[in-house]
């Protein structure tokens, strides 16, 4: 992308401070996965730092999971690339909570993210070693996860390239 995805824009926040306020009203802890470059923590969020991102997305998850305090009944987890998703999503998650140890939005038959998982299965995440990834959790429990169908393209648009950076804000880098 040429510049950390975190400080990109969109709608007048960054991607990182839009996905903490997102989750703020939903989560007590909202806990943030940041690279050791020294990204500025977002307020009232709680920052952990990744010493090894590139060893890619699991090792990102297993800190933030590592951070939680043992109060935490549910986790949402989602990568920072993905800043539209609609504050009714998170919302709608949130109340299926407790229904099954996964909850996945779908969109036009499409999962994505957030995801939410109950505290039971994150034991299972921090067990995880390359090249396992999250996703293998998730499809241990596949008869088991409850996907809620949600009117949000949010959850399904990843900004990974410049191109799809254009796309979501009508803007160049």
């Amino acid at each position: 992308m040429g510049r950390p995805k975190a400080l990109l824009d969109y709608q007048g926040e960054t991607f990182l401070s839009r996905s903490a306020r997102l989750f703020q009203p939903f989560c007590d802890p909202v806990i943030v996965v940041l690279p050791p470059s020294g990204l500025e923590c977002p307020a009232g969020v709680i920052c952990t730092v990744n010493p090894a991102p590139e060893r890619g997305m699991l090792t990102s998850l297993q800190c933030g999971l590592g951070a939680l305090p043992d109060s935490a009944r549910f986790v949402f987890f989602t990568p920072v690339d993905l800043p539209a998703v609609a504050p009714q999503t998170v919302s709608a998650l949130r109340e299926a909570a407790g229904k099954a140890p996964a909850i996945i939005p779908r969109y036009s038959g499409r999962r994505g993210h957030p995801v939410l998982i109950l505290r039971e299965l994150v034991t299972e995440f921090l067990e995880l070693r390359p090249p396992a990834t999250g996703r293998d959790v998730i499809e241990r429990h596949a008869a088991e996860i409850r996907y809620v169908d949600v009117d949000d393209p949010g959850i399904v648009t990843d900004i990974d390239e410049p191109a799809d950076y254009a796309r979501l804000t009508g803007t160049a880098l």
